[in-house]
């Protein structure tokens, strides 16, 4: 009996010290996609470590880390500097790939081509802009037969960093969005049907005829949904794409200091104006063996993770940001 319990409890120990390694983390819905990709890729080759990521939100990611409840967490709206104050440890920001959030529809009669402003897109989700044959829509859309269908604007219900994106991109091109309702990872929506995350965005989009909404770029392609072209600050309208999306980090030369950087609205030829970093939220607590192995992943996914994003959607990172990049996690 004593030589089976022996044998039993080497067997356990032996097997614990072969157990996967589990790293928590949680957050944005906007870099599923590809974070998805990257845990299975890494996997292969790292058999040691085992990934468990929540697709919450971006406010749910930045909560758990705060509580430190995960092990990292993830957002498309930077942390605010009373998020980062109240932090038990400090907090890195590192950028991981680029994505843009679009504007998708479903409208019988409007199967593609559609070009949108700031401002009418503004008044369509203030719900002052009712109807698909609105005259401001047709302004911009003269060879479009718009039907005189009802606007269903569809918007998140969860905290979350695709929201601030996009209402950061109207606060700026609109000065009543920006007055009435202004920007952030909740907001106060004037109009509209809320939905859970990108996921649950996009859904609802894809079954209700007239309904418009705002999802990262994988969603919308994946769903094959219709995305409208965006006027830029150049007065392009340019349609959301792995090139169109590049452009906008084109601008951003210095990476050594605070990487709460925006590229929403940037200047710029070609330029998708909707475009984002989404950021991994990474606590600096060197003695955490789950943060070794985070840092350990965030040096692959930045050098090597990032072939894998043009064929998700998302526009990798420029070479040289993410050669610093790779430098400043070591």
């Amino acid at each position: 009996m004593l030589k089976k319990l022996l044998l039993f409890l080497l067997l356990s120990m032996s097997l614990s010290l072969f157990a996967a390694q589990k790293i928590n983390g949680a957050g944005a819905t906007f870099p599923y996609p590809i974070y998805s990709k990257w845990f299975a890729e890494y996997q292969k080759t790292h058999t040691d470590v085992e990934f468990n990521y929540q697709s919450i939100g971006s406010g749910g990611g930045i909560k758990q880390v705060l509580a430190q409840t995960v092990d990292f967490g993830a957002t498309d709206a930077p942390m605010s500097d009373e998020e980062l104050k109240s932090a038990k440890t400090p907090i890195r920001h590192i950028p991981t790939v680029l994505g843009a959030v679009t504007v998708a529809y479903n409208v019988k009669g409007i199967e593609a081509g559609l070009k949108l402003d700031g401002e009418t897109l503004s008044n369509i989700f203030l719900g002052k802009v009712t109807k698909w044959n609105d005259a401001t829509i047709a302004k911009l859309n003269p060879k479009a037969k718009l039907p005189a269908t009802d606007i269903l604007v569809v918007r998140r219900s969860d905290g979350s960093g695709t929201t601030a994106v996009f209402s950061t991109f109207l606060a700026d091109v609109s000065k009543d969005w920006k007055d009435k309702v202004g920007a952030g990872k909740n907001i106060n929506w004037p109009a509209g049907i809320g939905a859970k995350g990108n996921e649950g965005v996009t859904a609802m989009i894809a079954q209700t005829d007239g309904a418009v909404g705002y999802v990262e770029l994988a969603y919308a392609i994946n769903s094959k949904l219709a995305t409208a072209s965006i006027k830029n600050k150049k007065g392009e309208f340019v349609a959301a794409s792995v090139e169109s999306i590049s452009k906008a980090a084109s601008a951003v030369k210095d990476v050594s200091g605070d990487l709460r950087i925006s590229v929403i609205n940037a200047e710029g030829k070609g330029v998708y104006p909707i475009s984002s970093f989404t950021w991994i939220l990474l606590p600096e607590n060197a003695a955490s063996a789950p943060l070794k192995e985070v840092r350990a992943f965030l040096g692959w996914a930045l050098k090597d993770g990032q072939k894998f994003a043009a064929e998700l959607h998302y526009a990798p990172l420029p070479a040289k940001m993410a050669a610093d990049l790779v430098k400043t996690i070591k």
